[in-house]
């Protein structure tokens, strides 16, 4: 049994033209209606991966660490921790975890590991079973980021991590196989951040591919298309070409954090160019030993997969 389930975090509305990097507003908005501001709406979502031993959390979203202000500032929608919410709804908490992967310490992939804000109060780390899987090129970078992507980190984490006594960090794909067993494998990429984990999850019926901000939604499906906080946005596209060729040899299913309505889709490619199908809007407890696609397809206006 390996089974996985999309769960969603906190929301979000960031800048357009910063999530879409040089592309000119008249193309990104087609795929993403800017509010008054200019702002898109996002999703923080995690993917949660259970087997017959153990309960693997692939992200925490944003959570709800922020001071008042700060969630102002970013854009964060709700007041409430939705990821908390989202696993008691699948039955399970923070509490029942044993393993969180991140690829990244950006806060909107991070900051859900902290408890809520309280004002006056440190921060607080949830998951208090779960041991912490964490690049280690990524986790340096956190530690000593660079001054224009200083911003993005939670000057605090890096730390509180380090105490737990339950960090991990990871140089290749073999340093976690004890913890994770072998059904889980690590890709690194550069582009966006240095040392971005990506978890691949091999079903014997489907494979799921978590893509966190290479590819953030099915908007940067296209190659060309990068984000205003891509450390190394020509790297970034290469690393994207690459993929994609695999997925599709592969038929693998790319899993999105950050696009509002769509959790993991496939890919089909036509005249050297990608685009989305079998489009997957959420799923739960999908058995990926067992089945090619979750039983219930979302939407009636989604693509029915080839069976």
């Amino acid at each position: 049994m390996l089974k996985a389930s999309s769960v969603l975090g906190n929301s979000q509305r960031l800048d357009g033209g910063a999530m879409f990097g040089n592309a000119p507003r008249a193309l990104w908005s087609r795929w993403a209606a800017p509010d008054e501001f200019g702002r898109v709406s996002l999703a923080c979502r995690a993917l949660l991966i259970e087997d017959a031993s153990r309960r693997v959390l692939i992200e925490t979203g944003i959570g709800a660490f922020f001071a008042p202000e700060l969630r102002e500032r970013y854009g964060v929608v709700e007041t409430e921790h939705v990821l908390l919410s989202s696993l008691a709804e699948l039955g399970t908490s923070d509490r029942d975890v044993d393993v969180v992967v991140l690829s990244h310490l950006h806060f909107d992939h991070a900051g859900g590991l902290l408890a809520p804000f309280r004002a006056g109060k440190p921060a607080e780390l949830l998951f208090p079973r779960a041991q912490f899987v964490v690049g280690r090129t990524a986790f340096e970078r956190a530690e000593r980021p660079h001054l224009r992507d200083r911003a993005s980190y939670i000057p605090e984490l890096p730390e509180l991590l380090r105490r737990s006594g339950r960090l991990h960090l990871v140089d290749d794909a073999t340093d976690s196989a004890p913890l994770l067993g072998t059904r889980l494998q690590f890709v690194e990429t550069q582009g966006h951040t240095p040392g971005m984990l990506h978890a691949r999850v091999l079903g014997e019926c489907a494979r799921l591919f978590f893509a966190a901000d290479l590819v953030p939604g099915r908007a940067w499906v296209h190659l060309p298309i990068t984000m205003g906080y891509d450390r190394f946005p020509e790297q970034l596209v290469d690393e994207k070409a690459e993929l994609f060729r695999e997925l599709v040899a592969r038929d693998e299913f790319l899993f999105f954090t950050h696009d509002p309505a769509i959790a993991a889709a496939r890919l089909r490619e036509e005249a050297g160019r990608y685009r989305a199908s079998h489009e997957l809007a959420a799923f739960r407890s999908w058995d990926l030993d067992r089945e090619p696609l979750p039983t219930l397809v979302p939407s009636a206006k989604h693509e029915q997969a080839e069976q």
